[in-house]
């Protein structure tokens, strides 16, 4: 006669068990869960209550697990996968991969490389979510971000650094095609400014009032203005790359500071990770990492490449 499942232990005691047992530390389980060390202990003694079996050996530095542990806690890893591929199947998400990233990392890294990306992983489908907002990676169901941030970062996520933050001053060659090249600060002050909610231009000039020019609320709409001869914009030079390669923008210096965040792929640490976001996480890697200095659309545009993103 086969037990009643209503016997069986609290599933939030099995998740602790599983994250603790497969950490062997109750804090690196207690990040990955989002709740505290205290919280995670309690419910490894409820199960332990429960099934009135000890699983771990609590030791003066750490914990190990016992054989009924050991034994238990391979069952249960098996049992959690099972779990997660049946509620990936179940909203029909088993090809699909979430990405949050700004709008202005959207618009010139992501879109331009959607069909290289389409060419290398015909069988995913990429769902895009583009805020200024930080995503939360449970909540919002995000698999993988693209943050404006700085380490270090909590044991719960894994990053990697795509690009630094090398800001940089662009405007359209009809623009600028009457100056004379290096322009002085006085003359670049005489020209349109392009606004964007960091509001660089003041510290670019070493002074705290605001200064008049056309104000957007989003980087990438800035830079349009640029392109479109409306006046001078500050980027991150990875978003405008692409542009200065193609003589559609004209480089006029560096910024000349530093914002103290760079751009990092962020994904949370999981053993239960698809096989889907594994591939789209390789490829972003292989293909969004900016190395010396040099342009994404050297590395990787569809167009430049033979046989051819603290913000989320």
């Amino acid at each position: 006669m086969l037990t009643s499942r209503r016997n069986l232990p609290p599933l939030n005691a099995l998740r602790a068990f599983e994250a603790a047992g497969r950490q062997l530390n109750f804090r690196a389980a207690s990040d990955e869960l989002g709740v505290t060390q205290g919280a995670v202990a309690q419910q490894i003694r409820l199960l332990e209550e429960h099934l009135g079996i000890p699983l771990f050996q609590r030791m003066p530095r750490g914990v190990a697990l016992t054989p009924q542990g050991a034994s238990y806690l391979s069952e249960m890893t098996r049992a959690f996968d099972t779990l997660c591929k049946a509620t990936a199947r179940l909203h029909n998400r088993a090809d699909a991969v979430t990405f949050s990233v700004t709008p202005t990392f959207a618009t010139k890294v992501l879109i331009p490389q959607l069909s290289l990306l389409k060419s290398a992983l015909p069988g995913v489908e990429l769902r895009t979510i583009a805020t200024e907002a930080v995503s939360d990676f449970d909540r919002d169901q995000v698999d993988i971000a693209v943050r404006q941030t700085r380490p270090p970062f909590g044991a719960s996520q894994e990053a990697h650094l795509l690009f630094r933050h090398d800001l940089v001053l662009v405007g359209s060659p009809h623009l600028l095609g009457q100056h004379q090249h290096p322009l002085t600060r006085e003359q670049i002050g005489g020209l349109p400014l392009l606004h964007d909610s960091y509001n660089h231009w003041p510290r670019f000039f070493g002074i705290v009032e605001t200064l008049p020019g056309a104000v957007f609320n989003q980087t990438t709409l800035a830079l349009d203005a640029a392109l479109a001869g409306q006046g001078v914009a500050i980027s991150c030079r990875a978003f405008v790359q692409a542009d200065l390669d193609a003589g559609r923008l004209i480089e006029i210096c560096p910024a000349g500071f530093s914002v103290g965040s760079d751009f990092y792929l962020v994904r949370k640490r999981s053993s239960h990770l698809r096989e889907t976001v594994d591939a789209v996480w390789a490829w972003a890697v292989e293909n969004w990492t900016v190395s010396d200095s040099l342009s994404l659309s050297r590395q990787a545009l569809p167009s430049q490449r033979e046989g051819s993103s603290k913000k989320t």
